[in-house]
């Protein structure tokens, strides 16, 4: 079987709101495989700067990286030095700030170790932006899930409003073409996808179709489920 560092890694990246995150955990569940949700540490790094009072552009947020307090419990819910931040951690100011500091090359670095060391057996489903093209180069299995910005903000949309938060459509809309705009085009790491990537647009597809594609796909990758 094909691994990182005899460690199965399968990569799953994408923009905010492409889908990738409900893809990976249920990928993560079918292979009874480790996940980590790379854009959950970036959010918490600036979640925590923010409550520190910690400029983003300022040199202590790279020391803010490499102490961060976090945990990834079983059952989806992330800490924060305790406390469970699930709520706030998916606002989209946190998602806004998260794209700032993900966008120097000083944060970045401090956070590449911690991503690494999730690599646990039996495998890992790494869910981010650049898990196929720097984090797991070597994943031998890769995708890359897209989706128009206008049914990324619908489902951003729903899903604040569902969860209580305000929003409007046409601000959501601007908002994640800007941040596709500064994670597509900036300098480290951009946003796009790994050369032997399997592309998905997600737009028309409902999750359980995408879903047995890329299953599909896996297992013609030499990777078998743990159980």
């Amino acid at each position: 079987m094909s691994a990182v560092g005899e460690i199965p890694v399968v990569t799953i990246d994408g923009p905010s709101g492409s889908g990738k995150g409900t893809l990976a955990r249920r990928i993560a569940a079918q292979l009874g495989f480790h996940l980590l949700d790379s854009g959950a540490i970036y959010r918490l790094t600036a979640l925590a700067a923010a409550r520190a009072g910690v400029a983003l552009d300022a040199p202590a947020v790279v020391r803010v990286a490499e102490t961060l307090d976090a945990q990834f419990l079983p059952d989806g819910s992330i800490l924060l030095a305790g406390e469970c931040v699930d709520g706030v951690l998916r606002t989209e100011q946190t998602g806004a700030m998260a794209s700032q500091i993900a966008a120097r090359p000083e944060v970045r670095a401090a956070l590449f170790d911690r991503q690494k060391a999730f690599a646990q057996a039996p495998g890992l489903v790494a869910d981010g932006r650049d898990m196929g093209t720097v984090v797991f180069p070597d994943a031998p299995a890769k995708i890359f899930l897209d989706a128009s910005a206008e049914i990324r903000a619908e489902r951003r949309y729903n899903q604040l409003i569902g969860n209580g938060f305000d929003a409007k459509l046409p601000a959501l809309i601007a908002e994640i073409r800007e941040r596709d705009q500064r994670d597509r085009t900036r300098a480290v790491a951009p946003l796009v996808p790994a050369a032997d990537a399997l592309v998905m647009d997600s737009s028309a597809l409902s999750i359980e179709t995408v879903e047995a594609q890329v299953m599909a796909f896996i297992l013609t990758r030499g990777l078998n489920k743990a159980h």
